[in-house]
């Protein structure tokens, strides 16, 4: 623990400075890291205090570092100013991770993607607001009701319905878990098809604000928005054009009510 705040401390002195952004990968990317190392086995030991102010101390000097602020500045003050999660937060979530890991249903959980697994930042996902008329068109459409969590997709090859097709989701899931696996589940649908247009273009439209904003947040990394990045990338290799739109739910556009 000593080191790694000696090492915090170290990136503060550079005498040319950090960028808020550069101090914010390393913590994610280092520090974090070290900071989680192990957590299953001895997350127990912070139900002390004396253990917890230790391992809080390192966060709140990044904290500080990030956020210019004065050492007076709470850590939980600090943490929204810099938009970090609490280390005890984070720490009870890598330990109950390991832990549903263990038992083979990792995939049942949303968590963030570590970073060597991500993709590089010029990978991004084409969104517009333009309601463009391509001859692919695939609508989707995820909901929660109570303890039921569903999603479905409606999709269209030259204004005809080709398929459509509904899942059903754990009911611990949300709702823009959801909508996400929806899109999931329409870009697989697409690598399916065989089709011989040129160029092959695809909109994939949700009415989902949140997830586009997420598509297009290069620091968001959780595992379905990866995902579907990962599966437009790989489509796009395959001379697909494949864009992404939203539209307004329950006004009668017979795509997004067949999907929903």
């Amino acid at each position: 623990m000593q080191q790694i705040n000696l090492c915090v401390i170290q990136v503060g002195k550079t005498k040319l400075g950090v960028s808020n952004a550069a101090l914010h990968t390393i913590y994610k990317g280092a520090i974090l890291a070290l900071l989680l190392y192990g957590a299953p086995v001895w997350i127990e030991a912070l139900e002390k205090e004396c253990n917890k102010t230790i391992y809080n101390r390192v966060q709140r000097l990044i904290n500080i570092k990030i956020a210019k602020a004065f050492r007076t500045a709470s850590n939980e003050a600090l943490c929204i100013l810099t938009g970090l999660t609490p280390i005890m937060i984070k720490a009870e979530e890598a330990a109950k991770l390991y832990s549903v890991m263990r038992n083979r249903h990792a995939h049942e959980i949303n968590h963030e993607v570590q970073p060597k697994d991500w993709l590089h930042p010029a990978d991004l996902v084409r969104v517009t607001e333009q309601q463009e008329e391509h001859e692919i068109q695939i609508f989707t459409d995820g909901s929660k009701n109570g303890y039921r969590v569903g999603a479905g997709i409606a999709l269209f090859i030259q204004s005809k319905l080709a398929n459509q097709s509904r899942y059903t989701l754990h009911n611990r899931c949300s709702n823009n878990q959801a909508e996400q696996l929806a899109i999931v589940k329409a870009l697989e649908t697409i690598g399916t098809l065989h089709l011989t247009i040129n160029p092959k273009i695809a909109t994939v439209h949700t009415d989902s604000r949140i997830t586009l904003q997420s598509l297009q947040n290069i620091n968001n990394h959780n595992y379905l928005i990866e995902e579907i990045r990962k599966a437009a990338l790989a489509l796009e290799k395959r001379n697909w054009k494949i864009k992404f739109t939203w539209i307004k739910a329950h006004v009668g556009i017979y795509g997004n009510e067949l999907a929903d």
